[in-house]
């Protein structure tokens, strides 16, 4: 399994009301979520973002609430994966849930840059900076949790036995 994409790039402490802004959460439908995606931090990332690219953040990304829109956002806004350096505990547990791919790897958080290419190898955990021909190396997913990303979350792959 692999991703591939345009980067968007983030700092440090990247909160859940960022990623969706609490007057947004009346809904639960993830194509509505997604629209307002990243709204508060990045007006034009709606606009911008294609399906597969990548986010980038630095320490904490997905710190604040609990709550699961905030990875359904990123997911239903076509973003392939998250690389950061470190994740909120219970924002790694809901993408994971979703079905989210997320990676943590300080260096690349560090070495990639807003607008880089980047290929993500979910096998092995490398992360390939294609614009800068660099590559990192991330922590790969274990078997079982690639299979929940493949099915598209818990309930999915659970649904699926």
């Amino acid at each position: 399994m692999n991703a591939k994409g345009t980067v968007f790039k983030y700092g440090d402490n990247v909160d859940t009301d960022v990623i969706i802004p609490a007057r947004y959460l009346n809904s639960s439908d993830p194509g509505e979520l997604a629209t307002h995606c990243m709204e508060d931090i990045d007006a034009e990332f709606i606009q911008k973002v294609q399906k597969g690219d990548i986010i980038v953040a630095e320490k904490n990304f997905g710190c604040g609430s609990s709550r699961e829109h905030a990875p359904i956002a990123i997911k239903a806004a076509g973003v392939s994966c998250v690389i950061a350096e470190t994740f909120a505990r219970i924002f790694y547990r809901n993408a994971i849930n979703i079905g989210l791919p997320i990676i943590e790897c300080p260096e690349a958080s560090r070495g990639i840059e807003a607008g880089d290419e980047v290929e993500v190898n979910f096998d092995t955990g490398v992360i390939t900076n294609v614009t800068k021909g660099t590559t990192f190396k991330g922590q790969a997913f274990p078997e079982f949790m690639q299979k929940i990303i493949a099915s598209g979350g818990l309930i999915n792959y659970i649904n699926s036995k």
